[in-house]
């Protein structure tokens, strides 16, 4: 039987260090969804991953993996794709349509290669998660074929990191093309690195890192300066992630 640290409504997060190893990261369920919850949990290197039919989870992973900003990769395929300018890529224009487009497009399991439909991004995560981008917390990048949304991705902002929640692509490269661009938004803002969460082949193809989880959330916190004394977000951030184009 496993015992799981239940969150009371308004109580803290229990440490880190108390997640289970197996499933690896399970730290704690209940509590809620409101910003200040996500909020502080994204701070603390946790994140909510659960299905419609389970109760609220929190995980904190060991180890983690990172995506330094010097050392993404981008395939010649990808770089050519950037220089035809064939797409066009914004930030914080779409983020209702990303995380609705993540939430349905199919996705493959990568233990038995069979397509299903089936998502972590609930109806309460996408209501919370637009919430977020409301306070100018979560974020998205969107490419757009003319006037058509064909790729993006969104994701949280922490300070100076990004911690990425999920992807979505209707035309060949286009997620990856949105990464690039973020990327080097976020090289051009002096920021730190994209939290990928859990490493998987694909995010090692990009320049993935792991990190213990202890070194991980040490980086974290070193570069979490999100908000003023006041508790308002900084100038600096909300100049990082004024809606603009990105197209690399």
């Amino acid at each position: 039987m496993i015992a799981l640290h239940y969150i009371e409504e308004g109580a803290p997060f229990p440490s880190v260090d108390t997640a289970l190893e197996d499933p690896n990261g399970l730290l704690a369920f209940g509590g809620d969804l409101s910003p200040a919850r996500l909020f502080s949990a994204y701070s603390q290197g946790i994140f909510p991953w659960f299905s419609d039919d389970e109760p609220l989870l929190w995980w904190s992973p060991d180890p983690r993996a990172i995506i330094e900003l010097d050392n993404f990769v981008a395939s010649k395929s990808l770089k050519k794709l950037a220089r035809k300018k064939k797409y066009t890529v914004t930030l914080n224009y779409a983020f209702d349509r990303v995380i609705e487009a993540c939430s349905s497009t199919p996705r493959k399991n990568p233990n038995t290669g069979e397509v299903n439909s089936e998502t972590w991004i609930t109806d309460d995560m996408i209501a919370a998660y637009r919430q977020l981008n409301g306070l100018g917390l979560a974020h998205s990048v969107e490419v757009w074929n003319g006037d058509k949304l064909v790729g993006g991705l969104y994701g949280v902002g922490i300070g100076k990191v990004y911690c990425g929640e999920s992807m979505f692509h209707t035309e060949s490269n286009t997620s990856k093309l949105a990464m690039l661009a973020l990327v080097k938004h976020m090289k051009s803002h002096h920021m730190a690195f994209v939290d990928c969460q859990l490493p998987t082949e694909h995010l090692s193809s990009l320049g993935a890192s792991t990190f213990s989880r202890d070194d991980f959330i040490e980086k974290l916190e070193n570069n979490n300066h999100t908000l003023r004394e006041d508790g308002r977000l900084s100038e600096d951030y909300l100049n990082r992630w004024k809606p603009r184009e990105i197209t690399p």
